[in-house]
């Protein structure tokens, strides 16, 4: 289990890399902007992305 578990870990830093390393001026004018949207509309983002997460696991794993 902790074998799949640094493989996900790996693949998450890979994909989180891929913009800044392309693209890094408008990575940085996202982060600029991310930083000026309220909390709740971050926090409303973490919940989808995570409920899309699990999903995709439970339909793929």
């Amino acid at each position: 289990m902790w074998d799949e578990l640094v493989r996900a870990l790996g693949l998450v830093l890979i994909i989180e890399g891929v913009l800044p390393f392309l693209y890094p001026r408008r990575w940085r004018a996202l982060v600029q902007q991310l930083a000026s949207v309220d909390n709740r509309s971050l926090r409303t983002a973490g919940l989808v992305s995570m409920l899309a997460g699990t999903a995709l696991l439970m339909l793929f794993g």
